[in-house]
């Protein structure tokens, strides 16, 4: 995980750099504080990068932390810091959650595993849980994104029977199935590193299996092909991103 955020944190902080947040979570408090649920909530990346860049300490959040791992949720609770104050838990999926009333809800980069056959049931229940005028977010890569055609490459090489991960567009088409009026900013932005071991770790959890060396990876066919086009002369790695930031505001 460590060598994973050497790099992934920059996708929070792309993140925390693409809005006024400070205006979009003020416009929806109710007395001063806002009820937020961060839906598949991981490790609390998110909101340390929003802290990290200036949130000011008014208006109070209110985090709901929904994960199905109690490790996600405990990790992410202990990240949390003013003014984000950790409120209630959800060990559950976001296709079985039913919680209701949130001036703001989001999942940044975090809908990725959930199923093909679910995503509409998934954001359908995300779009429930705001109040009427509520915020809702997603981030989410792009199906031409590293984290994307990655794992494409991962499967076709190592994992043929596993789920593609659910990108952006099926995201974004899926909210507005949902009735959601959403808007769309697109992210592009870059990561690198010449450490290996920093590149085999981030690669390993890209693809949720650590038993694939960086070495195999790069000798296999699918997988060698993309990661070569990812590899300078020098052997840095270097890794293109386009995320969507999904925004809307509940009817």
């Amino acid at each position: 995980m460590q060598a994973f955020y050497a790099l992934a944190t920059e996708d929070y902080r792309q993140l925390a750099g693409a809005r006024d947040w400070n205006a979009d979570l003020a416009s929806h408090a109710v007395d001063g504080r806002v009820k937020l649920l961060d839906v598949a909530c991981g490790s609390g990346k998110f909101p340390t990068a929003l802290v990290a860049s200036g949130l000011a300490a008014q208006p109070v959040l209110e985090v709901d932390l929904l994960d199905p791992s109690a490790f996600s949720i405990a990790e992410a609770r202990t990240a949390l810091a003013p003014p984000f104050v950790a409120a209630a838990e959800h060990e559950v999926l976001l296709q079985n959650f039913s919680g209701t009333g949130y001036d703001v809800a989001w999942a940044t980069h975090a809908l990725y595993a959930l199923p093909p056959g679910e995503l509409a049931v998934g954001v359908t229940k995300m779009v429930g849980a705001l109040r009427p005028g509520g915020f809702g977010v997603v981030a989410q890569a792009s199906s031409r994104s590293h984290y994307l055609t990655f794992y494409d490459a991962y499967r076709a090489s190592f994992a043929p029977e596993a789920t593609p991960y659910t990108d952006a567009e099926g995201v974004a088409a899926a909210l507005r199935d949902a009735g959601a009026p959403v808007e769309v900013q697109v992210l592009n932005y870059r990561t690198g590193t010449s450490d290996r071991t920093v590149a085999e770790g981030f690669l390993q959890r890209c693809a949720f299996d650590d038993t694939v060396t960086l070495d195999q990876m790069e000798g296999s066919a699918a997988l060698g092909d993309y990661l070569a086009g990812c590899r300078g002369p020098d052997g840095t790695y270097e890794f293109q991103h386009e995320a969507y930031l999904i925004t809307w505001q509940q009817p």
